[in-house]
């Protein structure tokens, strides 16, 4: 089986880490796998640099170089399927008419509903398969009119690497500058309105009454940056809370943390949140969109509603029961091990693969 995967994001994000788990995955399971990506991306660049065959193509006019490229790769390529990691490799896939020759198959992680509108409606029409992160993203592609005998559902991987040891955590704290006696909460997620990083920042005051020592890193940069760093200054946080921006050893982050804080409005599935639990962080969480399907409250996190309030009364819960930090942290790393672990989802997709393939060949 050879696949095409292909991914015209200029930026690192969760999907963009999902791409290079899957096709890292899929290369390490015997099959042959190539990469279309935008020239210098993070993921064309980190893609390369663990030997998968990336053809680049340029920034400006992206759409319409992929089509092309598209157009030059399907008949020499001797691929026997697509796989589409977001929207604009489906316009350029579509554009080049490379339906008429190999299933194509794309990715879906949010829970908006499609648009209808004549281009897009036509755009879908070509996809043989949608490969959707959730039963709830599932749902919302069914709600769209989408059969379900065109959806599979592979729920998102991250890998479960080894504890951090203390030495590796010591660094960490000492790279950001926090203190012995300091608790750290923190986040790593895009700036946009849904992620709710607002709620974490409305809730310091309170909990900081508690516990002067506690701080919060932020990490990640986008849209809402402005408006949470002046709102971090108007409450008075700003000695407490850290912007380092985009951060490539993400590492880093999660080695220095005492927990994991994820006040997201609206998820597919939630890979940063994945990658807290895999590293044994005890993580406090919404139950908003997919999330309902990763976190058992009390068991594998504990659960506010995306409110400031909310989120100070459970992040004090926490701080003041050193047992239940340890069990929340066991007990999402084992979550992690038999569910949503990179293997697992590498495993999924290649059965959905297979299904494809051998459907077709019965048609």
């Amino acid at each position: 089986m050879k696949i095409l995967y292909a991914d015209l994001e200029r930026e690192w994000r969760g999907g963009q880490s999902q791409a290079l788990l899957t096709v890292g995955g899929i290369k390490q399971q015997g099959q042959q796998v190539d990469l279309l990506a935008v020239k210098n991306s993070p993921l064309a660049e980190r893609a390369f640099d663990s030997g998968i065959k990336v053809h680049q193509i340029g920034r400006l006019g992206m759409r319409i170089q992929a089509a092309g490229e598209f157009r030059r790769l399907i008949p020499r390529g001797g691929y026997d399927l697509i796989h589409l990691n977001e929207p604009h490799a489906l316009t350029s896939a579509w554009l080049a008419k490379s339906h008429r020759n190999v299933p194509l198959l794309i990715s879906r992680r949010i829970g908006f509903p499609l648009k209808k509108n004549p281009l897009s409606r036509a755009r879908y029409a070509a996809i043989e398969r949608f490969v959707a992160s959730s039963e709830t993203v599932a749902q919302s592609l069914m709600d769209c009119g989408i059969t379900a005998d065109r959806i599979s559902i592979v729920n998102e991987g991250v890998q479960v690497p080894p504890l951090f040891t203390m030495e590796e955590r010591i660094k960490a704290r000492q790279y950001w500058g926090i203190k012995d006696d300091e608790i750290l909460f923190g986040c790593v997620s895009v700036f946009v309105p849904e992620k709710g990083q607002r709620h974490l920042i409305e809730a310091l005051p309170a909990v900081r009454a508690v516990y002067p020592g506690v701080r919060l890193l932020l990490a990640g940069d986008g849209a809402c940056r402005e408006s949470l760093e002046s709102l971090t200054k108007q409450l008075g946080q700003t000695d407490a809370v850290l912007f380092p921006g985009f951060v490539n050893q993400v590492d880093q982050v999660y080695a220095a943390l005492d927990a994991y804080v994820f006040p997201s409005e609206f998820e597919g599935l939630g890979t940063a949140l994945l990658v807290a639990m895999a590293v044994g962080l005890p993580c406090i969480s919404t139950k908003r969109g997919a999330l309902r399907e990763v976190v058992d409250h009390g068991r594998t996190a504990l659960v506010a509603e995306p409110d400031g309030r909310e989120f100070a009364a459970v992040m004090l819960k926490l701080i003041g029961d050193k047992s239940l930090q340890e069990s929340i942290g066991k007990a999402s790393r084992h979550e992690i091990e038999q569910r949503f672990s990179a293997e697992r989802m590498v495993a999924n997709t290649i059965r959905v693969y297979e299904d494809v393939l051998r459907k077709r060949r019965t048609a």
